[in-house]
């Protein structure tokens, strides 16, 4: 098979059937040999009824219901499980991603060799002051973070290679963050190609500004998870013995500091009347506990059942 189509999708009742017409169209100018999979979020609409309509139409249609909305990045994990086709194409079900893309984000991944090809919306028709400036600003720090050098990191419409889409593990809302997951899982063929963007036809968005924060722990998560992921100890052994030592450090002053103004018969008070001694006893005790909590993540990444799991390119 060519092609798997993934779309999620929350209350879109009134926009599926066109936009399965017009992937259908597309699919059928080009020859190319496809299955269409929807998932449900959970809509509380007839979005459901209206797919199961189009599964009687048509065996390429396959779909997924979700009990309640759990979001983007479970409905994807759980799509990607099931696609079969050599490229997966991902796109969302508003009709502002256009299916007429596909041909050349397909041609990319299967003669360009990339191994993901995100979308850059150049020019879009959602835009407003505090969407831009925030998502600008949101993908500056993303590529400054990742590495990766796209416009768009969010864009939903994406191609990969089966075996990305495979080797990934999309969780929480780390759909954002697609490009950044394969880079990590070892594709660094990653290319953007420049889609068109429509206004939306039917309905609202379904997102707010919370996204934007809440995707900037998203990449702290992130970046935290592919620097120190395996090596939890690199991070918070290494931070807790700086910290102890120079707690240490610091008492040893505050206690010979003492010693000298008694041998001197200078004037002197308490150890424990001295704020620095208490400040050294915390940078102590915080590299103390920063130290255990690396020990700890290390025997969970020690017993975890992932810890080998390496993805192999190629075997003879």
């Amino acid at each position: 098979m060519d092609i798997s189509v993934v779309i999620p999708l929350y209350n879109e009742e009134e926009s599926i059937p066109e936009l399965h017409s017009w992937i259908e169209r597309t699919m059928e100018e080009n020859g190319f040999s496809y299955e269409i999979i929807y998932v449900d979020d959970g809509s509380t609409d007839n979005s459901w009824e209206i797919i199961t309509q189009l599964k009687e139409k048509s065996d390429r249609v396959k779909a997924i219901k979700f009990q309640r909305n759990y979001g983007k990045s479970p409905a994807l994990h759980c799509a990607f499980q099931k696609t079969k086709g050599d490229v997966v194409i991902t796109m969302d079900a508003d009709l502002q991603d256009s299916p007429d893309e596909i041909p050349e984000l397909y041609r990319m991944v299967k003669e360009d060799n990339y191994d993901l090809v995100s979308g850059w919306k150049k020019k879009r028709y959602d835009g407003t002051f505090t969407k831009n400036i925030p998502s600008k600003i949101y993908n500056a720090t993303a590529r400054a973070v990742t590495g990766i050098k796209l416009h768009d990191m969010n864009c939903g419409l994406k191609a990969y290679k089966q075996e990305v889409v495979k080797n990934i593990e999309i969780y929480n809302d780390m759909h954002r963050y697609i490009p950044a997951l394969a880079k990590n899982a070892g594709f660094t063929r990653i290319g953007e190609k420049v889609v068109q963007h429509s206004p939306r036809k039917y309905g609202k968005t379904k997102f707010g500004m919370s996204r934007f924060f809440n995707g900037y722990l998203d990449l702290l998560t992130l970046w935290f998870l592919s620097v120190f992921g395996r090596k939890p100890m690199h991070f918070f052994g290494i931070l807790g013995s700086l910290m102890f030592l120079i707690g240490f450090i610091a008492i040893i002053f505050v206690g010979a500091s003492k010693l000298y103004a008694m041998k001197h018969g200078l004037g002197y008070r308490l150890v424990t009347d001295s704020p620095y001694f208490f400040l050294s006893l915390t940078a102590m005790i915080g590299g103390t506990q920063l130290f255990l909590a690396g020990f700890l993540g290390e025997l969970v990444s020690r017993n975890s059942a992932n810890r080998n799991d390496y993805h192999i390119e190629e075997e003879f």
